[in-house]
């Protein structure tokens, strides 16, 4: 994929899906590749919404 269809798929995630998967993904996920632009991407866009929430943290649990 070319990074601009990987900035509009993670541009069309809410902070809910971010956290989430901030959480939960597999080890080696796209998006938290650090040697691929997707990763600033992913953290510009997570930190425009918000980042982690008490709320958010609660209801994803563990």
């Amino acid at each position: 994929m070319e990074l601009e269809e990987i900035e509009k798929e993670i541009n069309g995630l809410s902070q809910y899906e971010m956290c989430r998967l901030t959480r939960f993904a597999p080890v080696g996920h796209k998006y938290f590749d650090k040697r691929k632009l997707y990763w600033e991407v992913f953290k510009k866009r997570f930190n425009e919404l918000g980042g982690f929430t008490p709320e958010i943290s609660k209801n994803l649990g563990w």
